[in-house]
């Protein structure tokens, strides 16, 4: 077993390519050298460098591989052919069961000679989503500039080179050097390479010279350093863990700082500052313990400065307050026009070519809205006044500068312009939630426009034919979906969703109306359901089971009626009965192949024993009982009627024999358990269900 190290340095790494990058590495390399049985492999990735570290075998061990030929008495064309091939005579091979055969050998290959052949290879064609060439006498492309290559085998360099016959590879060669931080020592211009020896040495080595190569230790360098400052002023981190990603990115040896926000900006709305910094500057708003923006920020040296950091939070701090003018000079200019007197301007802005101007979707917003809000206790006046101006501020400034703050925005010139509060929340919370982590609105008419603008945008872009294919979803149509479940679920709402797609279609130019894929709403808001409960770990299996044949949209009766049967499932009566319908469900599949449908009401005079009689009269009190419980929605009720099925069942399979000699006797049976699986149908499709 040997030790080997790769370390790829080069000019700096974008931030969000350098996670897949290492990813990449690590399946690449474990792709080319699997005959080396590649164990305990972890990669690093940061600003300059990517590196992989694991334990090797020794070496390729040799072996014999037996490749067939022609059949014996073929053709001696045929025969000349494969010997040809490979560059043998007809004396090397044998006969084997009737075939000719080469046993080819190839002799074991040491680690080191394997990763010098093969490792040129992996890194001319690595999949950066962006590349680039530099300098002149090579085509070899990178990232950014490739600076060395370090590559040890036990303390040994691997002697391999990216030059070709045709190719200078830049010179670059495996060497047993690499560079600390740019800039260490503080003030220095140029690191100097240091050699190291293995793993151990150049963790060691890289982190004396103010490299963190873990960038999970960066990014806990990150947020401990950050929360301990803001901690001693009171203060708190506005959470932004994607932030703290990418600035471990950005960093090689985190130092946080904290500068401090003029009290002449603190006027701006707390969006815009968080937003602001974290665009332009990568730095991270903090907050008072109740919430409200404080005015200090904080961000993230790469060095350690020796005044203790006051030049470079009065740089940082300059740099701040003119990007923070400019956001006052677009708060000031747009709140001089109302977002009313935007909206005819909404005409000339293209929404999308076959669905007009956003000052048509407006007026689609506008209809949908009024029709949602009596669904979900909203004022339709209002309602409809919030979509009316929910899209006034793509047009202003601030969003022009920062789309982020689409809505949010709105909002705050809407209560500028003394608009009815509700109607400014909704505009603010449009597009609320963004994502599985974001909250949900749970004021009426906030839910009437967020659903009114899903809905919109789902009937329009499957009219268009634009609907998500495999990974692609460039209109956001999947989160769409997922919007309006969580709105649906967070705030029990009983929508009938095929019905609002058809009024959210009537809308739409008369050409799309009856586009074919609006057909296919239904079922990929279902499909949305079950990744959903997925990813929650409950049992999407039943709701898929639920929804065979059914064609109720309402989720909440749905989940209702999910989580009723999950209960009922999760009880020994309960898995009994799935197995007994199961087990009734394939005998009659297969009985009615023969001479089916076996349907109707069963005779009573044909039950012949007495474990008939007691399954019919079972089925008989039960099944009125399970058809009232659900008509009144009352599922779990169902469930538990159903499953007291349990023991009546056990027995009759127990002691019955369905498939009886005499024809009536056994037609009358099956009849028996079409009854028993039409009534568990009427709850799921029990064949869907795992166990």
């Amino acid at each position: 077993m040997a030790e080997l190290l790769l370390e790829l340095l080069s000019e700096e790494i974008p931030a969000r390519m350098q996670e897949t990058a290492g990813e990449d590495l690590a399946r690449l390399f474990g792709k080319a050298f699997a005959a080396l049985n590649p164990r305990e492999v972890k990669t690093f990735t940061g600003p300059r460098r990517i590196a992989l570290t694991c334990q090797l075998n020794t070496e390729v061990p040799a072996e014999t591989v037996a490749e067939r030929g022609p059949r014996d008495g073929a053709p001696e064309q045929a025969l000349a052919g494969f010997t040809r091939k490979h560059g043998v005579s007809k004396d090397d091979l044998v006969l084997e069961n009737g075939f000719w055969v080469l046993n080819c050998a190839t002799p074991a290959v040491s680690a080191e000679v394997s990763l010098a052949e093969r490792l040129p290879e992996i890194l001319r064609q690595f999949p950066w989503p962006k590349s680039m060439r530099w300098g002149t006498g090579s085509s070899f492309t990178w990232v950014r500039p490739l600076r060395r290559i370090l590559c040890i085998l036990d303390g040994t360099v691997v002697p391999f080179s990216l030059a070709t016959d045709t190719d200078t590879g830049h010179g670059l060669t495996g060497s047993n050097l690499t560079e600390g931080h740019r800039f260490f020592p503080v003030g220095s211009t140029r690191a100097e390479p240091f050699a190291v020896k293995g793993v151990a040495d150049w963790r060691e080595g890289l982190n004396s010279r103010r490299v963190m190569i873990e960038a999970s230790d960066r990014r806990q360098a990150i947020v401990k350093g950050i929360n301990d400052l803001a901690g001693q002023e009171g203060l708190n981190i506005a959470p932004d863990a994607g932030l703290v990603d990418e600035v471990a990115g950005l960093v090689e040896w985190p130092v946080p700082l904290l500068g401090r926000i003029d009290e002449t900006f603190m006027e701006l709305p707390a969006e815009v500052m968080q937003v602001s910094m974290r665009v332009n500057q990568r730095y991270f708003a903090l907050r008072h313990s109740d919430g409200t923006a404080a005015p200090r920020f904080a961000f993230v040296a790469n060095i350690e400065p020796t005044d203790g950091g006051a030049q470079v939070i009065a740089g940082n701090e300059r740099v701040l307050r003119a990007r923070f003018s400019d956001a006052r000079h677009f708060w000031d200019l747009d709140r001089k026009q109302t977002l009313e007197s935007r909206v005819a301007g909404l005409d000339r802005v293209t929404f999308h070519a076959d669905l007009g101007s956003q000052g048509e979707r407006v007026k689609r917003l506008v209809r949908l809205a009024e029709i949602i809000a009596p669904m979900v206790g909203a004022n339709p006046a209002h309602a409809a006044r919030a979509a009316l101006l929910s899209k006034s501020d793509l047009s202003t400034g601030m969003v022009g500068e920062f789309p982020e703050l689409q809505g949010v925005m709105g909002g705050y010139y809407a209560r500028h312009d003394h608009e009815p509060e509700d109607v400014s929340t909704a505009i603010a919370e449009q597009y609320m939630p963004r994502g599985p982590a974001d909250s949900v609105p749970t004021a009426p008419v906030s839910i009437a426009l967020a659903l009114a603008d899903r809905f919109d945008m789902l009937v329009g872009f499957f009219a268009v034919g634009a609907k998500p294919s495999g990974s692609g979803d460039p209109y956001g149509l999947r989160r769409a979906a997922l919007g309006i479940i969580n709105l649906i679920r967070t705030n029990s709402l009983r929508l009938d969703l095929v019905a609002l797609f058809v009024k959210a279609s009537e809308a739409l130019p008369p050409a799309l109306q009856n586009a074919p894929d609006l057909d296919l709403l239904p079922g990929f808001i279902a499909e949305r359901l079950r990744v959903q409960l997925r990813s929650e770990g409950a049992r999407h299996d039943i709701l898929a089971a639920i929804s065979v044949g059914n064609t109720d949209s309402d989720i909440v009766r749905l989940l209702a009626r999910t989580e009723a049967l999950a209960s009922m499932l999760a009880t020994e009566d309960g898995r009994n009965l799935l197995a007994a319908t199961k087990r009734a469900a394939n005998i009659l599949r297969i009985e009615d192949k023969k001479d089916g449908p076996h349907e109707g009401t069963p005779d009573a005079s044909l039950y012949t024993q007495e474990e008939e009689i007691a399954l019919a009269n079972a089925l008989g009190a039960v099944i009125p009982k399970v058809e009232t419980a659900f008509g009144e929605e009352h599922y779990s009720d169902a469930m538990r009627e159903a499953a007291s099925l349990r023991s009546v069942l056990d027995t009759f399979f127990d002691k019955v024999t369905v498939n009886a000699d005499d024809a009536q006797v056994r037609g009358n049976r099956l009849k028996l358990l079409s009854e028993l699986v039409r009534m568990t149908r009427l709850i799921a499709d029990f064949s869907q269900i795992d166990g």
